[in-house]
């Protein structure tokens, strides 16, 4: 079996000195369990897809840019019956981030979050008392390493408005109230694979900083999550990435509940250095979805 291990076109915009190439590291071990898998670049014009009989979303960082590029490609491996993991429906899916409304009917906790279309007149002064907060954050809908992402306060918002009045005529936005315990305590990210619980930990902001990304200065914290907390995130996992190779539920514990902010089906960094066992746990469901 010929296997892509799709990523994208490095220029250096989502990394940081402290962060290993994760990718590299995933492939030579894959490759000393005997698979044979080459790196791709997804929009690479001369990657051959037809070679490949299975295609692994890895790192395709840079989706939320080129989106409707991302959707032809999708239709590309579909119609050249490339499988692959995570599931096309479930990455379509996931890309944009109305996909929180149906996490939250089906009676999962999630960020409440407003959507603003793209086109709309936009004033930020009113989501203060529709969200009953004194912060809150801004991001488009399909995004991702903070792009556009704005914290905004009473002090700021209408610099803020300004700067959304042009970007909501090319995309959808989404508000949600500014989490301090993220802040406070970190941002929980818990990682499966084919289903299973591998590791978890805790991602947290640099002093004066709201982004818990490494390449905005964030650090990264291995965690033993209670077996209650486990059984929650789970529950998200269950529902929503059936049949995926990997997942990973982002979230924050508020009023003593945890509360999704994102479940990552597409291209999320996945700590394998984290667990000593990451690894094979990654080779283990592989073989099971294989």
């Amino acid at each position: 079996m010929n296997i892509a291990l799709v990523t994208y076109q490095d220029k250096g915009a989502y990394h940081a000195i402290n962060v290993q190439n994760e990718d590299d590291k995933l492939i030579d071990f894959l490759k000393s369990k005997g698979l044979n898998i080459t790196k791709e670049i997804w929009n690479d014009e001369q990657a051959n897809w037809e070679s490949y009989d299975l295609a692994i979303l890895k790192s395709p960082w840079d989706y939320f840019n080129l989106i409707e590029d991302f959707y032809n490609w999708l239709a590309k491996i579909e119609s050249k019956k490339v499988k692959l993991l995570n599931p096309i429906d479930i990455v379509k899916w996931n890309a944009d981030k109305h996909y929180l409304h149906d996490i939250e009917k089906a009676g999962l906790k999630v960020t409440p979050s407003i959507f603003l279309t793209k086109g709309d007149k936009i004033n930020l002064h009113a989501y203060f008392s529709t969200s009953q907060t004194e912060k809150f954050i801004v991001k488009p809908a399909v995004s991702g390493g903070s792009k556009n992402t704005f914290k905004v306060t009473a002090a700021n918002a209408d610099e803020i408005n300004e700067k959304l009045s042009s970007l909501i005529e090319i995309e959808d936005f989404i508000v949600q109230p500014f989490l301090t315990e993220i802040e406070e305590n970190g941002e929980w990210s818990f990682i499966f694979f084919g289903g299973k619980f591998s590791h978890a930990l805790l991602k947290k902001a640099k002093a004066g900083d709201f982004r818990v990304q490494a390449t905005f200065g964030g650090s990264v914290h291995p965690q033993n999550p209670s077996t209650e907390i486990l059984e929650i995130a789970q529950k998200y996992v269950d529902q929503f990435a059936k049949g995926c190779l990997y997942a990973r539920v982002d979230g924050a514990i508020v009023n003593n509940e945890f509360m999704l902010m994102e479940l990552e089906l597409i291209e999320p960094f996945l700590f394998l250095d984290v667990e000593e066992k990451a690894l094979e746990n990654y080779y283990e469901a592989l073989m099971g979805l294989l």
